[in-house]
């Protein structure tokens, strides 16, 4: 077989080739595309899609909390926490007190659990008095939630003013600077 012949048959090659992978391709895109349909219409029916704090607006908002309460001179720590009631950022303020930091993780804890400022769960334990039982609740005011249409998406825990009315107040302003 001369060079001509080689070459002319090697690119009929090439092309028979080509063709069979883009029949191939083109026979497995409409199956993958119901595939991936059921794959969505099944994730639609099994599972959910949540809101979540990002670690930037955890962070401004703790700051704000703390501005807030350092404005008043007042020394505190923030906590946030998220929808599950893990922290995501906590800032103890110059001078706070050493149980201020635990403190302000279950004020926020417990606000996102029963999605409720703690201030108004202290009124709850007249009726229901083992709810202090729960582990790392506090029913302290100084705690808030965070909301999205409703829905508790964090907490805000502030400790170690003089009173929770002021603790709450401050994490009210952290609450504040995340929807401003």
């Amino acid at each position: 077989m001369n060079t001509r012949a080689r070459v002319l048959t090697g690119a009929a090659l090439a092309v028979a080739l080509g063709a069979g992978t883009f029949g191939a391709v083109s026979a497995s895109a409409a199956p993958t595309a119901a595939v991936a349909k059921k794959e969505d219409e099944a994730a639609a029916k099994n599972f959910t899609t949540s809101t979540h704090l990002t670690v930037d607006a955890a962070t401004r908002a703790a700051q704000a909390a703390l501005h807030a309460a350092q404005k008043e001179n007042q020394r505190v720590t923030v906590a946030v926490v998220d929808r599950n009631g893990n922290t995501i950022v906590t800032l103890r303020g110059d001078g706070a007190g050493p149980q201020s930091y635990e403190s302000a993780e279950r004020k926020a804890f417990t606000a996102v659990s029963w999605n409720a400022p703690t201030s108004v769960l202290v009124g709850r334990l007249a009726q229901a008095p083992n709810l202090k039982d729960i582990p790392g609740t506090l029913f302290l005011g100084g705690g808030t939630p965070v909301q999205v249409n409703g829905a508790p998406v964090a907490g805000i825990g502030v400790a170690g003013a003089p009173s929770g009315d002021l603790d709450e107040k401050y994490a009210k302003a952290g609450v504040e600077a995340l929807n401003g």
